[in-house]
């Protein structure tokens, strides 16, 4: 990292938050409290609720209340606010790729998401799921983002960071909420949540229902257009715009008595498009659907004995994906080197997993200074169900030869055959307060694996209260990443054929951080990271010349970067919030910049209370210097500065409550990295123009 960019932080940490004199009162405090929620204390950082400023992580929590104040109606939108966090696009459905310090993979995202503490990971792809189709917002209570590596808690997946989304309670959603919501591109939303008490049972509800049309922007050039240059054909649908559109149906129900919780969710995405084409060639016809099937009953006693606290918990996640209408892999009249398509190459692949995840905990505080916390856990992930229809089979080589129509080859020649994982893992953490401004907190984690093996990450971290309004951390930590089904067992995909001698990847990262609260309206964070990555999964070229690829642990990646964040609350009315992010990443193999993710990333946020409840939120999003990877020989990609607007009113109970918000306010030509192979599209990935939403709620 340059000394130039550590200047233009420290001088940024120093000159503008310092101007914040004006100290609040307690009425005050809590004033802001209401407006942006408790942002103060993070949970998923030990397993133990604590304060985030003396946190063993960094991390960034944002509540329900700060997520309505920014106006975002998805969780991309909240995401892209966090320090060192960006959200690419895939072609293929153009979904999300949450990438954190520029640890990035085009299908393998490095990152573990959770929806109240347990994974929504799922097996086949290794990420949240190929047909993901949004997040809506109105049941988030609060969002605890950790970047960097958590598998000495969490396991596998939490490689580069933690995102644990924490739905509403009974308390959070005290009475009956009905809202609605209309947008550009034929979006519309309506969602009822309900809290209250059931005899002796708290009681938390939320249904919603929507669909879109999706955005719309044009592919100048696709997969189909390559292969009209080399073939004299004119099939492409390019130019045309990209497949977004959805239906989609969530719903959430939160039981608890006592020391038991129950809670259950359904997501329901329907008539999903394929973005800018499932093999990077325009789709419009093509649809899917996936069902998301979550249950999760705990139970937990804090007080079991003295000195001891325990919890046990049982999790299901069952997850389909289905092809409703094949996909148009290339277009009708495509002709290939091993023939004609009149109809276009036609595929489906559906398939089925099951995944059990069993845990238990206990906590111990009877030794003087000391909190130590014992966990042990057992996963049984079953990819069930496979099945295939198409129109073509493959060559030796790999190549695609047509068959006369769409037939099943979920028998003879399926893309993958069921297979089941089971994991065990134990692990040990203890928070060592070592002195009256120290604590150091270390912790590892075994986990056995009955496909590939065993893999044990540890962590330490020393937290050091330096002065009563400094913070200082220093953070070392080691994670993996388990391959994927696709990875370890694809059998038909030339493009990318399984290896089930796979490995895990690994990635240590060594953090320093620094907290200062400037004055008592303003606070300041600084991280500076440094990691090392090695055994990443990535496709190389078969021995034999023309003959597709396959997954192997190949080569490694460096990076170093730093974070500046900071919040000031100037007075009652006016709150400004920002951060800046810096990293570089190298590829070890290549000496060169690992690719596609921004060197620096801003953005900025201007809230403004006025009148009688109402709040006025700007925000600045500015991505830039993203390099090309190594053999990508197309120019950097263009750096883009995007504005959104949101107006909103801040009342309470038994009133109406109504937002309008305009994203990209400018109509800036945003647009995400396209990647290899064969550079399908060539002009990158454009993101939504400009687009308005309105929205009413009413609460009972």
């Amino acid at each position: 990292m340059s000394s130039q960019v550590l200047r233009i932080c420290l001088t940024a940490a120093l000159l503008f938050p310092g101007a914040a004199v004006l100290a609040q009162n307690p009425s005050e405090e809590e004033e802001l409290t209401l407006v942006y929620g408790d942002n103060d204390s993070i949970s998923i950082a030990t397993g133990n609720v604590q304060s985030l400023r003396r946190a063993p992580a960094v991390a960034t929590v944002i509540t329900a209340a700060d997520i309505a104040a920014m106006g975002a109606t998805d969780l991309d939108q909240v995401l892209e606010g966090v320090p060192g966090v960006h959200v690419n696009r895939s072609a293929n459905n153009y979904a999300p790729l949450y990438v954190v310090r520029g640890i990035f993979s085009q299908f393998t995202p490095q990152l573990l998401m959770l929806q109240n503490g347990v994974p929504i990971t799922t097996v086949f792809v290794g990420n949240k799921g190929n047909l993901w189709g949004g997040y809506p917002v109105e049941h988030i209570a609060r969002i605890e983002i950790i970047r960097g590596p958590g598998s000495a808690l969490y396991g596998s997946d939490a490689f580069s960071g933690v995102i644990n989304i924490i739905t509403k309670n009974a308390a959070d959603t005290q009475g009956t909420e009905f809202g609605l919501r209309a947008g550009s591109f034929n979006t519309k939303d309506a969602w009822v949540q309900h809290g209250g008490q059931w005899g002796d049972i708290d009681v938390a509800a939320y249904l919603r229902v929507g669909r879109s049309d999706g955005m719309d922007p044009v592919i100048e050039a696709d997969a189909a257009s390559r292969n009209d240059r080399l073939f004299g054909t004119r099939v492409s649908r390019a130019p045309g715009t990209v497949n977004t559109g959805r239906d989609a149906v969530d719903a959430n129900l939160d039981l608890s008595y006592g020391k038991l919780r129950a809670r259950f969710g359904y997501k329901l995405r329907d008539k999903l498009g394929t973005g800018a084409g499932i093999a990077s060639a325009l789709d419009p016809v093509g649809q899917q659907k996936s069902e998301r099937i979550t249950s999760n009953i705990s139970w937990t006693d804090t007080q079991f004995a003295p000195d001891w606290g325990v919890g046990a918990s049982v999790s299901t996640q069952q997850y389909k994906q289905t092809i409703t209408t094949d996909f148009q892999l290339l277009p009708p009249g495509t002709v290939l080197p091993t023939g004609a398509f009149p109809n276009g190459m036609i595929g489906g692949p559906d398939y089925g997993e099951r995944n059990v995840r069993l845990a238990a905990h206990a906590d111990y505080s009877g030794f003087a200074r000391h909190q130590i916390r014992l966990g042990a856990g057992y996963e049984d992930l079953d990819l069930y169900r496979a099945r295939e229809t198409r129109n073509f089979r493959y060559a030796p080589n790999g190549a695609p030869i047509p068959l006369p129509s769409v037939v099943d080859v979920s028998d003879s020649d399926p893309f993958i055959r069921p297979h089941r994982r089971k994991i065990k893992y134990i692990f040990v953490q203890d928070e060592w307060r070592m002195a009256k401004d120290w604590t150091l907190t270390a912790g590892v984690r075994h986990d056995r694996y009955s496909d590939f093996g065993t893999t044990t990450n540890p962590r330490l971290a020393l937290v050091w209260d330096a002065t009563y309004n400094m913070t200082a951390k220093l953070l070392y930590g080691r994670a993996f990443r388990a391959p994927s089904f696709n990875e370890s067992y694809g059998i038909t995909n030339p493009v990318a054929l399984g290896n089930p001698g796979l490995r895990p990847e690994k990635n240590g990262t060594l953090e320093a951080v620094f907290a200062w609260q400037a004055a008592n309206d303003a606070q300041v964070n600084l991280s500076l990271y440094r990691y090392s990555m090695q055994d990443i999964i990535r496709t190389v070229p078969n021995a034999i010349a023309g003959t597709g690829a396959t997954y192997s642990n190949t080569g490694g990646q460096k990076g170093t970067g730093a974070e500046l964040e900071t919040v000031w609350h100037l007075n009652r009315a006016w709150r400004l919030s920002g951060n800046y992010a810096f990293q570089r990443s190298i590829d070890k193999l290549t000496g060169q910049d690992a690719g596609y993710v921004p060197r620096h990333h801003l953005y900025g946020r201007a809230d403004w209370q006025f009148a009688s409840g109402y709040l006025l939120s700007t925000q600045l999003n500015w991505v830039a210097g993203r390099r090309r990877a190594a053999g990508d020989l197309r120019p950097p990609i263009d750096d883009y500065k995007t504005v959104d607007l949101s107006l909103s009113t801040q009342r309470g109970r038994q009133q109406w409550n109504f937002s309008a918000s305009v994203r990209n306010l400018f109509n800036t030509d945003a647009r995400e990295p396209s990647l290899a192979p064969g550079l399908a599209i060539p002009n990158d990935l454009p993101m939504a123009p400009r687009a308005f939403s309105i929205q009413a709620s009413y609460r009972m």
